[in-house]
Formats: C-alpha cells, structure tokens, sequence
C-alpha cells in the first residue's frame, strides 16, 4: 500500500507531501490545478521514462520518493531478498531527475537501475488513464489482456524464452548459411590448389638440393677438369701426393728407434696418408658420378620450373608451400565442419519450431477456454455499471487464414468486439466513440484483471470521462467497492465519486513569492462539503449544493 508521496522540484510543485489511507482516496481540483502531476509523480515511481523537462524552472532536479507498506511474505518482498536489497515492513523508493537527463534510483538506500524499478513497480501499483485507456484500444495489447485475465503470463513467457532461442538458432543457421556458401563457391579452388601442390610431390628441402645440383651441373666441366687434376695429384700421377707420402713415411720408419718423436711424426704422417687416399677416392667417385647428360639437365630445369611456378603463388620456400597446404587442408576440413554443423542446427532447429508448435497449440486452447470466462466476466462487471446488455466478446483471427505464424506470443492474434446496444452488431473495440462506455469498459477490465495483480494500490485517473448522474454514482460504487480489496486512488471530477472516498485530498494552485505552485490538503468533513457542493455547482457555492453536497456523503 502507498503510505505517502513526496514530491519535490517537479513542474510546479515546489514542495508537496500526500499521506493516504487504505480503501478509496479520492483526489479532486479544479483544471490545471496540478492533479495530473500527481500521476507524473507515480508514474516516475513505475519505471516511466523521465525528461528534464519534468523538472521545474530553475531548479538542478526533481525528486520524487514514494513509502510504501510490503508484508514480508509478499512477492515484493521476496524479489528484493534475490536482489539483495534489505526488506522491511516498509519500502522507501527515490527517484531523482537530473538536468541533462541523467537518473538516480534508490530502493531502499541502495541503488538501482530503472529496469529493476519498473520490475518491482508492477508488484506495488497499478495505474488506468488516459494512456491506458489508449492503450486499451489497440487490439495488438489485448492478447496480453486475454493472458493476464487467464492467469497465462507465466506459460506464455516460458513459451517466449524459447521462441527467442528458436530465432535466435534461426538468425545462427541463416549467418551459418551464408559463410558456408562463399566458403563453398572457393571450394573448388581450395581443392585445385591441393592436387596442384599435391601433385607436385614436394619435399622439405628439396628446392636447396635442387639448386645445389643444377648449380653443379652448370659449372661440370670446369668441375670435371679441377677433379681430373686433383685426382692425378693425389693418387694416379708418378709423383702424388700419397705416393711421396709413402716414400717419406718408409724413410721415416728407420728414425723410430733413435726418439719416440720421431714415432710420433711416422703415425701423423700415416694418418695424412689415411686422409689423402679417403680424398682422393671421393673425389674419384664424385669424377667418375660427374653427370653431363643434357637429359638430367632437363628434368632438373622442369623441376626447378614447376617448384618455382609454386613458389610464385603459394610461398618463396618449399616449407612456405606446405604451411599454405596445410592452411588449405585446415579451411577445407572448416567448410565440411560448417556443413555437419549446419545440419546439426537444422535438426535443431527442426526439433524446436516442433516444440513451439505444441506449446503455441497449448497456449491457443487455453485461451480459448479463458475467453468465454472474460466475456462473461466483463459483462457481469458492465452490467453493474450500468451498461446492462452490453455483449463482449474475444474474437480470434488465427483460424481460416492459411497457415498461422508463430510469434513471440504464440500464434494467436485476438481483438476484442463489443456491442453496448442490444440487436446491434459487435464492434472492435477501437470503434467505440462513447467516452463514458470506453471509462467504464477500463474500468471493468481493471477491475478483474486487479483480481489477478500483485498490486495492493489501484489508481485511477479520467475514469470519470464522459460519464454523469447515476452513471458515475454506480462507477463510484464500484470504486468503493474495489477498495474494500486494495487502496484505491481516483482522481475525478465528479461529485458521486468523490463523495463515496474514506478520505478526500484537494489540490489547488496559488501564488508565492512570485511563483506559482500547487499544494495539496486533506479535507475535513466542512471542507468536503465544500468541495463537493463545488464540483456540484461550479464556482458559486450555493446554499442548495451545500446540502445536497452534505446529503450525498451522508448517503453514502
């Protein structure tokens, strides 16, 4: 329930402080008093979006702070206790507005963020006005209506948290989609430059060898005649090098027995002759292994053409080349990957949309069992106030129209018709051009749906449009009668509401200090009088409005 409001900086209101009462309180004053700030004010404590233009001139900010009396079983409760926010028997909101537009919201003492705010503002307090009564008339916000009467939220959001999965995997295997087919039209590609470096048979190291040996092959002769050469100094020539070497080492031998040094120099002289004749062989093998065939020359030149030709497009080393190869292999392995992975998503996907169907059918049933009990709901309550043969009905467009789409929502889009004349046709109700029907009609709906609300604090603000005489006496008792249930709020215009409130609030507008500002006043039983024998007579106060101003409250 709301304890009191405190509004501080806000249009006109410099400094206002409103306490309420359980059951009906009733808010009047004269136009451009300031009521209509008033629902500002609560508005901000709801969660609505704010403007710095709300704050008045001069001023850095507005304030508002709403006290609020929770039981400590409540769900307000409970969903503070998982925010973390201490839980009291009473709840203190501030809102503040700063220039510039920034917002400071506090629960409690603690910050919060406005979505939190809206969160817990559905739990505490309900508001129907002009807005609303706009709201009402779209028929794209009945199904909601249709849920909230039938006690349907709850499956309709879970069915919503997989609708969101299920376009969130459709948005996934749609991006899928198309990367896999610019991957697939370089596919083709990929797999040619595999079997051309395939083909090729390409060895680590293999370019290094192969320059080594053309380079041979390109000086062979000079390298023929210089192996020739050494070849006869060292061992085929009269005087080579290891046959001197023998000769020197058989003179040395006769030395051994004067020194041991001398032994020394025969064994690093035989080792020399070991290592002449390991030279010369090799180099014998490498003269006669010498290859001038024009031949091997070729292939060598082919080989060299078709590694460079590769080097060209797919790195400047062979080791280059199979980094590339492999690069490939790993996009190709991707591409096959993507396409295993998008049929995954597709049986998924599948298996989804068929867990949709089931719940959007099941959520379509109910609501079509919920909508016989809001039509009869809705005309019992119309026919209290006043509007006895009013037909109501739920009129459901997802039949006889092709295949239906799912939605965020289900599959069923509904509109409310009606007809408030007996033996005319049922309207949608966006056709309704009565004011006071469409007050009413919000009223009723209000009036059930609070049924199925957390909230404790109903307000009402032009719930009076349009109506009059025994009209709004009978809305005025509804009201009363919503308040032996919740606080009710009601700002009116209207005497036969406004003499049914337990307490009755006047806000008038004056001038201090060269400023205009708007007070509030809780009125005693006199000054009830007065105001009702106002809303009665106008400006004048008659003696006549006075007493019957004094016999509706009594009446009542």
């Amino acid at each position: 329930m709301l304890l009191q409001l405190n509004i501080s900086e806000l249009a006109i209101i410099n400094r206002l402080e409103v306490r309420f009462a359980p059951g009906l309180n009733i808010i009047s004053g004269q136009t451009g008093a300031g009521k209509s700030i008033l629902i500002d004010a609560v508005n901000l404590i709801r969660g609505i979006r704010s403007s710095s233009e709300m704050i008045r001139s001069g001023s850095k900010e507005a304030r508002v702070e709403a006290l609020f009396s929770i039981p400590k079983s409540s769900k307000v409760a409970e969903y503070l206790k998982e925010l973390g926010y201490p839980v009291d028997e009473e709840l203190l909101i501030i809102r503040r507005i700063q220039r510039g537009g920034k917002n400071r919201v506090l629960i409690n003492g603690m910050l919060a963020t406005v979505q939190i705010l809206s969160n817990l503002a559905r739990m505490l307090i309900s508001v129907s006005g002009q807005n609303e009564h706009q709201e009402l008339l779209k028929a794209e916000n009945h199904l909601k209506l249709l849920d909230q009467f039938g006690g349907l939220l709850e499956e309709r959001d879970g069915y919503r948290k997989v609708f969101e999965d299920f376009k969130r995997l459709e948005q996934e295997i749609h991006t899928l989609k198309m990367e896999l087919e610019e991957d697939q039209k370089m596919e083709e590609l990929i797999r040619f430059q595999l079997r051309e470096i395939d083909s090729a048979g390409l060895k680590e190291g293999e370019d290094e060898e192969l320059e080594r040996e053309f380079k041979i092959f390109q000086n062979a002769k000079r390298i023929a005649e210089v192996l020739n050469n050494a070849y006869e100094e060292l061992y085929e020539g009269r005087d080579s090098v290891i046959s001197k070497l023998h000769s020197v080492i058989g003179e040395m031998e006769s030395l051994k027995e004067f020194d041991s040094v001398f032994k020394e120099m025969v064994d690093q002289l035989e080792i020399a002759k070991v290592n002449a004749e390991d030279v010369a062989l090799e180099v014998g093998r490498r003269k006669m292994n010498l290859s001038l065939d024009p031949e091997r020359l070729m292939g060598l030149e082919e080989r060299r053409s078709v590694i460079n030709r590769l080097k060209r497009k797919y790195g400047s080393t062979i080791e280059e080349i199979l980094k590339t190869k492999r690069r490939l292999e790993e996009r190709l392995s991707g591409i096959e990957e993507k396409a295993l992975r998008l049929e995954d998503l597709k049986k998924r996907y599948s298996d989804m949309e068929e867990r949709l169907w089931d719940m959007a059918h099941l959520l379509s049933n109910k609501r079509h069992k919920v909508a016989e009990s809001l039509k009869c709901a809705i005309e019992k309550e119309l026919n209290q106030l006043d509007m006895k043969g009013t037909n109501f009905e739920v009129r459901f467009f997802n039949e006889n129209e092709g295949e239906p789409k799912l939605t965020d929502s289900g599959y069923d889009r509904v509109e409310f018709f009606i007809s408030t004349n007996i033996g005319e046709d049922l309207k949608p109700l966006s056709k309704i051009a009565s004011g006071g029907e469409l007050s009413r009609i919000m009223l009723a709906i209000r009036s059930i749906l609070s049924e199925k609300e957390s909230s404790e604090t109903l307000v009402f603000d032009e719930v009076d449009s349009g109506i009059g005489g025994a009209t709004a006496a009978v809305v005025g008792e509804k009201l009363r009668a919503l308040s032996s249930s919740y606080q009710v709020i009601c700002i009116t215009h209207l005497p036969q509401i406004a003499s049914k409130g337990d307490i009755h609030l006047l806000v008038r507008k004056g001038i201090k200090g060269k400023r205009t500002e708007t007070e509030i006043l809780k009125l005693n039983k006199e000054e009830r009088i007065r105001e009702i024998a106002r809303m009665l007579g106008g400006k004048r106060i008659t003696k006549k409005a006075v007493e019957h101003a004094r016999e509706m409250l009594r009446k009542s």
